[in-house]
């Protein structure tokens, strides 16, 4: 095992031990403890506020082009140490070392055109009504910024507001997953690696609820960026609101999918079942409701299932797994649970539904139809390798079922048809739909969601939104 040594990274400088209060870090394949991540303190959290807040008062004075040669710099790290990455992220987060590779190489995009674009943060010259009179609108850095980011992308959600905060000229302090902790403490090492100064970005541990609610409460913290569940997301958006701060929430899906009769049924199925089960369906724009068009539905059905039941499920480090376990200890149990309700509920098992034997969490890629509306599957967010399949006849039916849930992130559609591609993209209330394919997550467009999915936007240029505030200057002359 190759585990590095996880600490905190406060002020530029790498700090364990000192009696802190250590967790285990556990392998989700073995159920071993390959490492142990320090939590910090309250004065680790006050330093922390503290070198943000000294260092913004220089960064967000640093040149757009001082901080897009850092950004690159970073980006060339990342991909020349992906591997290394990937595997920490494989380790504490069990995703198949492929897929940890992609992530990182992926990501590493998202500091380039942030890079890029931070130059482009541009304000206006607004036509005054008097000659005497210059009127400006500027855009200027929010100030530090509180991060929390989720274990199942650890690397690259991090990665996301990183970039987008020191890109805009803010600081930031982030509070990385505490069960998969190994890709972010890789982002502290580059980033110190490609010359950032210190203070710009703080990493810290510990109870999520605790450190969450001392950074929002500080008044040092002027904007709050989040990525997790719903509830989770409410209580600290509820919490940023009663001091004023702006939010940027990247919250849970249900995702749709939309099935039409003249989709290619072969090539559809192949490309949902790798997406579907990817990263054992942990991620938030999985798709998890497939409404199949009747016609089609038997061979579809025939078609999604026999991929399923082939994918290889083993340790993230084996050559050949396709799917690795779930991320910690509470998810088989969480996945069971809604198969159980499933089938209690009538509903029809068409594959896998069960926890496979031996030590780790690992839980065999399920397919369910024949489900109540009202049941678990239907109605909650699985995040696992879970799919329901229901079959439609009526395109206005379709889009009011995929419509009936609170969420709103992500959405699919898969059809030859110009006008039903139109209709479903009008229709459907998400932050995204994807049309024949999956085109989300890329740098140079807007992610996030609508309803309880959230709000504010990563990626495109919409990211800076929720990192610059608006000022406008008006100057009479004589």
């Amino acid at each position: 095992m190759d585990y590095e040594k996880l600490c905190l990274f406060i002020n530029g400088k790498f700090v364990s031990g000192g009696g802190r209060h250590e967790q285990p870090v556990l392998d989700p394949a073995t159920g071993e403890v390959i490492g142990m991540l320090p939590h910090a303190c309250r004065e680790d959290l006050d330093e922390a506020l503290s070198a943000a807040q000294a260092a913004f008062l220089l960064w967000s004075k640093v040149s757009p082009l001082k901080r897009s040669e850092i950004l690159r710099r970073f980006a060339e790290l990342a991909r020349a140490q992906a591997r290394r990455i990937g595997l920490q992220i494989t380790l504490d987060q069990g995703k198949p070392l492929a897929e940890a590779m992609i992530e990182v190489t992926g990501a590493s995009e998202h500091a380039e055109w942030h890079a890029e674009e931070g130059r482009r943060i541009y304000g206006r010259v607004v036509p005054a009504r008097s000659p005497e009179v210059r009127t400006f609108v500027v855009r200027e850095p929010v100030g530090v910024c509180a991060a929390f980011t989720p274990w199942n992308f650890p690397f690259s959600q991090a990665l996301r507001k990183i970039s987008a905060a020191l890109a805009s000229g803010c600081t930031l302090i982030l509070k990385g997953p505490e069960d998969a902790p190994g890709g972010v403490m890789a982002l502290a090492r580059l980033f110190n690696e490609a010359g950032l100064p210190p203070g710009c970005l703080n990493l810290v541990w510990g109870v999520p609820a605790e450190i969450s609610d001392y950074l929002i409460r500080s008044p040092i913290v002027r904007k709050v960026s989040f990525t997790g569940s719903v509830p989770v997301g409410k209580q600290l958006a509820s919490l940023s609101a009663l001091h004023m701060k702006p939010c940027t929430m990247e919250l849970g899906g249900h995702a749709p999918v939309i099935i039409f009769p003249d989709a290619d049924v072969e090539r559809t199925a192949e490309m949902l079942s790798a997406f579907k089960f990817r990263n054992a369906g942990q991620v938030c724009v999985s798709p998890t409701r497939f409404f199949v068009h009747a016609s089609i539905f038997e061979k579809f059905s025939g078609a999604f299932i026999a991929r399923t039941r082939a994918i290889k499920v083993g340790p993230g480090t084996v050559e050949g797994t396709m799917m690795g376990p779930l991320a910690n200890g509470r998810r088989p149990p969480h996945i069971a649970a809604i198969v159980d309700d499933a089938r209690e509920r009538g509903a029809t098992l068409l594959a896998g539904g069960t926890r496979l034997p031996g030590r780790g969490n690992f839980f065999a890629p399920t397919v369910l139809a024949d489900l109540p509306l009202d049941s678990r599957l239907m109605t909650e967010e699985p995040f696992g390798p879970v799919a329901a399949l229901a079959p439609f006849e009526d395109t206005d039916e379709v889009i009011a079922r995929s419509n009936a849930l609170p969420y709103g992130l992500a959405s699919y559609v898969f059809t030859n048809s110009a006008r039903d591609a139109h209709r479903t993209a009008v229709g459907l209330q998400a932050g995204m739909v994807n049309i024949n394919h999956f085109a989300m997550g890329l740098a140079e467009l807007p992610f996030g969601g609508i309803r309880d999915s959230g709000f504010g936007r990563e990626g495109g240029v919409e990211t800076f939104d929720g990192y610059l505030t608006t000022k406008m200057v008006t100057h009479r002359h004589g």
